[in-house]
């Protein structure tokens, strides 16, 4: 007998096998094999690996790396996911920086020579998925100031698993600097502590922001004291693990902090409002401030280049900006509790590093739907003996997307147009709001790990009762880290009510239903007054 006879009889028994079980996707092994002639897919999310249980059916088994209630933003590979990527023969991920860096690169550098990774979010573009760009809120009261990596940087030999260390080297000024990221209702990351000094022999572990390329990240700046401060920055490009850091640009950029911002020089460039990023042009090779600010020069206020140079710009903190340091331990590194600190607050909740391009699109269906087709092609690729099963599948999966898509459209269009405000506590629902006419009115505290404030608490009010919001979402993953924002919606007698974003849940175990009981749950908390208890 051939070895291709004996591979077609292998997957022929274990067709059986797995027919007989009606367990889509399934195999006599649970894991990936490489000696069982069965197709084998590796899938990032949940989402991901339940439109490719669909499209494979009995024929290939697709092992989803995360389980259901796991977060891409901060899931970390474990031996096993690194095993069953080894194992594959097909990897399927989401990207545009959706997953953490990390597993990206546990996929990249362990997938075998020759096996294809898919990013759906990005190639599904020519099955006809759309894309929404980034861009922050610039209404603001200060700015928001973050970290951005921008271009590839493969004129140095950089690919999607290579990374950027931006590193404060030095802080002149009255007091001590920080800079945090806040993760989701949780505890400070810190990127920036002058407090502790500076001291460039570890290697840079210390005082460092490290981004993908192409990514970037907010921050949140703290000052002790009012004056002018002056940053020194350091980037370096590391392209491989063991490889020594390469260095791409250094500067210094200037903040006046409760004072007037001419103190800081003359003819400067006044960053007041929007959202800018110290960013690392891998391109170009050096370090510039990046984004979308207002502000004024030589005069009253006006619109400003999308670009500035540190050397002739400073960042304006006003004294509005003032915040008490929080009771908590985990933020003693910005000083006593009860002492206040001039706060340039992070513009998004969480940890959230990612690109250009808001990395959620199946929120819209029609997004989903091109997900499908591209699994399918690639899937016909990697095992071109099944493609008449292959399209099969895709094809009932995909008409009953299409009438997934009509029932989530007709129950969030039955909610009065008035009452479709979305508020949640996680930036990820763009899509949804642009596929279904939902308008997105996230708010944001200050600084999620500190309870509110009084005027807090007055502007979440205003803004709830402007739009006439009965209720805000939460993602059940993060109801036992939200206290605040419940209790706060129970004191104004706002519903809190459940919403699925990025996995699924106890009661949500697919797509399909997820997409359906996100507006089923919309339909019903939009359109009475809310009860302040978490709806199912």
């Amino acid at each position: 007998m051939s070895k291709t006879t004996v591979k077609v009889a292998a997957r022929t028994v274990t067709s059986v096998l797995c027919a007989a079980t009606a367990l889509a996707g399934c195999s006599a092994h649970a894991l990936p094999q490489r000696d069982d002639a069965i197709t084998d897919v590796v899938a990032t999310t949940p989402i991901i690996t339940d439109l490719a249980k669909n499209v494979a059916g009995t024929r290939a088994r697709v092992t989803g790396l995360m389980p259901n209630n796991a977060d891409p933003h901060t899931y970390e590979p474990t031996l096993r996911d690194v095993r069953n990527i080894a194992n594959a023969d097909l990897a399927l991920t989401n990207y545009m920086l959706l997953e953490e860096h990390s597993l990206t690169r546990a996929v990249d550098a362990n997938v075998r020579p020759g096996v294809k990774v898919v990013t759906l979010a990005e190639d599904a573009a020519r099955y006809g998925a759309h894309v929404i760009p980034l861009v922050e809120d610039v209404s603001l009261d200060t700015i928001w100031l973050g970290m951005r990596v921008r271009g590839n940087g493969q004129q140095y030999g950089a690919n999607r698993a290579s990374e950027v260390q931006l590193t404060a080297t030095g802080v002149r000024g009255p007091g001590n600097v920080a800079a945090y990221l806040t993760t989701t209702f949780g505890t400070p990351q810190i990127y920036l502590n002058s407090a502790d000094g500076f001291d460039p022999s570890d290697g840079y572990a210390a005082d460092t922001a490290t981004l993908p390329v192409d990514a970037h990240t907010h921050l949140s700046w703290s000052f002790s004291a009012p004056g002018v401060y002056e940053i020194d920055f350091q980037a370096k490009l590391v392209t491989a693990r063991g490889e020594k850091p390469r260095p791409v640009g250094e500067t210094t950029v200037k903040f006046a902090v409760g004072v007037d911002p001419s103190e800081a020089g003359k003819n400067l460039t006044v960053l007041t409002q929007g959202h800018e990023d110290i960013t690392v042009d891998l391109d170009e090779g050096k370090i510039a401030i990046e984004g979308d600010s207002t502000g004024r020069k030589a005069g009253g206020p006006q619109r400003l280049a999308d670009r500035y140079d540190p050397a002739t710009t400073v960042i304006a903190v006003p004294n509005k900006a003032l915040q008490e340091i929080p009771a908590s331990p985990q933020f003693r590194f910005l000083g006593r509790p009860g002492q206040e600190t001039y706060l340039l607050a992070q513009a998004v909740l969480g940890k959230h590093v990612h690109g250009e391009i808001d990395p959620h699109l199946w929120h819209d269906v029609a997004n989903a739907i091109a997900y499908v087709k591209l699994i399918r092609d690639c899937l016909i690729e990697v095992d071109p003996e099944g493609a008449g099963e292959y399209s099969a599948n895709a094809d009932r999966y995909l008409a009953q997307l299409v009438q997934l898509n009509e029932d989530v459209s007709a129950t969030i269009a039955s909610i009065p147009k008035e009452k479709r405000q979305l508020v949640t506590t996680h930036d990820g629902y763009a899509y949804l709001g642009d596929a279904y006419d939902l308008n997105i009115a996230e708010f944001v505290t200050p600084n999620p790990a500190v309870e509110p404030s009084a005027r807090d608490l007055i502007a979440l009010t205003r803004t709830l009762e402007n739009l006439k919001v009965p209720a805000v979402f939460l993602e059940p993953n993060l109801s036992s880290r939200a206290s605040d924002l419940t209790e706060m919606a129970k004191r104004l007698d706002v519903e809190v009510c459940r919403i699925y974003g990025d996995s699924f849940g106890e009661d949500v175990g697919s797509y399909a239903e997820m997409m359906r009981a996100n507006a089923a749950s919309l339909k019903t908390c939009l359109g009475r007054a809310g009860s302040g208890q978490l709806a199912g």
